[in-house]
């Protein structure tokens, strides 16, 4: 990220600033291009073109090196925002690891596989973001994580364990949440249009992420 320093002009009646050069080449703007302006509390944010989101895509190259792993790696991928997660095969993917990257995507909310063949395997993250509510993400977590405690402290009062088997799938849930949470809460970072969206500040985007992490940490212990 860099900064820079403008002095304003005025024309006419009109303020203006100028935008760095750098910054319109790399969005390939030219003249009568727009840009969409948001008025935040303390600053402005300007994005070029309409606003639209432009795809991320990552490229992972089978087989990985004896140190990596891959389902870490996609669930990286994911994490960081990467809308399209391609695994590249330099050699036919076995079938053990053909399944760990399956459930690996399975296991991310909106990761969908798109193609697959021998060598390839290709994911994609389908949900709209902006149809995201960090509120509605977090609340299904503190309701899952709420369940697993009543349902665990009930077994311990009556003896009854029946219940008990289904709290690792509701475990499991939870992380898939947090995992989403925490993609979302890093593209507000980086997209403040996503976060004007919700009216996010930053201590809005750092209290989930310490929230979703309590819970999901709970989840766990439990």
């Amino acid at each position: 990220m860099s900064k820079f320093t403008r002095r304003l002009q005025k024309i006419g009646s009109s303020i203006l600033v100028s935008l760095p050069k750098q910054w319109v080449d790399d969005h390939n703007l030219v003249k009568s291009s727009q840009v969409q302006i948001e008025t935040l509390e303390n600053s402005l944010s300007i994005t070029a073109g309409e606003g639209k989101k432009l795809s991320k895509e990552i490229e992972i190259e089978y087989p990985l090196s004896g140190e990596e792993n891959i389902a870490a790696n996609i669930t990286g991928a994911y994490l960081l925002g990467y809308d399209i997660i391609k695994i590249n095969g330099k050699s036919t993917i076995s079938v053990k690891d053909r399944e760990v990257i399956r459930e690996s995507m399975r296991r991310l909310v909106g990761m969908e596989i798109l193609d697959e063949d021998a060598s390839n395997i290709t994911g994609q993250f389908l949900l709209d973001e902006t149809s995201l509510n960090p509120k509605t993400i977090f609340k299904r977590m503190s309701s899952i994580a709420l369940g697993m405690f009543d349902e665990t402290l009930s077994a311990l009062t009556t003896g009854d364990s029946t219940n008990l088997q289904t709290i690792p799938n509701r475990d499991d849930e939870i992380n898939r949440q947090y995992f989403l949470l925490v993609r979302f809460i890093r593209s507000t970072m980086v997209d403040r249009r996503l976060a004007g969206i919700f009216n996010l500040e930053n201590i809005d985007i750092l209290d989930y992420r310490i929230a979703g992490n309590i819970l999901e940490t709970a989840g766990d212990t439990i």
